[in-house]
């Protein structure tokens, strides 16, 4: 893009620099908002874009044109808050990093103010972007559809416990976490329509669930099971059936196949370049994002609420 087009980046972590290193490559101007001084210094050391300190409430009124795309990246306990404030300001194009809120009371609050003002919020589930998904969609397309599929979410607690996480980090790890696996699980499968669900066991890490177990029809038509054990060995992984193969996304990067009438499984051959050299699936999604690319991959923070109701089931609260 030649005439250096700015995207608000709010949020100067991990995931703000993942983002800066995608809009270089694409050629978009990165102009970020952090809080703290230490990730701040990082940034702009790696990057050489200036980052405003003190957060979006302290520089947001002081700005004299805002972007008209904005990238939110902070940590989950402000997604709703800080998407607010940009949608109260004019932004009228947001990518909000999942959950996009901590409750359903956030997300609803979010995409209201989002209809109010006209404007497109939309929650980053990257995966749908991964090469080895877009590769098992056109596998799919052409054996004839989904016929049935199986996920597990479990969570490496065990190297969580060492981490310094924040108390609201550690209890919504689930939605902000676990959620990457079920968004993309359903987005191949259809979302159910009728589903039941079990939980068993607290955790002490979290006081959270220790194992889920459930099964259902998607909207689809399709039958799916899930489970997930987080004080067990495990790994995301989601399994997809046709009435020609089984695809493995184990790492959900790579895609492995099996093929009717043979217990081998193989690698699949994809495109991954863009998956290796910046954090995968994220420059499709920022690209489909920034150009409006119409890909059937983006999360609208409408689909996202009415997502919610199923999280929460899984989750053992309906």
């Amino acid at each position: 893009m030649s005439d250096n087009v700015k995207v608000l980046v709010v949020g100067a972590g991990a995931m703000a620099q993942e983002y800066c290193k995608v809009l270089k490559a694409l050629e978009y101007e990165p102009v970020v908002i952090g809080r703290g001084e230490e990730k701040a210094a990082k940034l702009e050391a790696e990057f050489g874009v200036q980052v405003l300190r003190g957060g979006i409430e302290n520089n947001i009124d002081n700005m004299q044109e805002l972007p008209e795309y904005a990238i939110v990246a902070v940590d989950v306990e402000y997604l709703a808050h800080t998407a607010m404030i940009l949608l109260e300001h004019g932004v009228k194009n947001i990518l909000l990093e999942k959950p996009a809120g901590i409750t359903r009371e956030e997300v609803a609050a979010v995409a209201e103010l989002s209809r109010e003002k006209d404007a497109k919020v939309y929650v980053a589930y990257n995966r749908r972007f991964y090469a080895s998904v877009q590769k098992a969609l056109e596998i799919i397309e052409e054996d004839g559809g989904v016929s049935s599929f199986h996920f597990e979410f479990t969570e490496w607690v065990h190297v969580f416990e060492k981490l310094n996480f924040s108390e609201v980090k550690k209890q919504v790890m689930f939605l902000g976490n676990s959620t990457h696996v079920i968004d993309l699980a359903f987005f191949l499968g259809g979302a159910p329509k009728e589903m039941s669900s079990y939980v068993q066991g607290e955790l002490a890490w979290n006081k959270g669930i220790k194992s889920y177990a459930g099964a259902g029809v998607s909207e689809k038509g399709i039958l799916f099971t899930y489970q997930s054990n987080w004080s067990a060995p495990g790994r995301w992984a989601v399994e997809v059936l046709t009435d020609q193969h089984r695809l493995y996304f184990k790492p959900m990067e790579k895609l492995q196949i099996q093929e009717k009438g043979s217990v081998a499984v193989g690698p699949v051959e994809i495109d991954d370049e863009l998956d290796v050299l910046y954090k995968p699936g994220l420059y499709r999604q920022t690209e489909s994002f920034l150009k409006g690319i119409e890909d059937g991959k983006k999360v609208a923070i409408e689909e996202q609420l009415a997502h919610w109701e199923f999280f929460e089931k899984i989750e053992g609260k309906l």
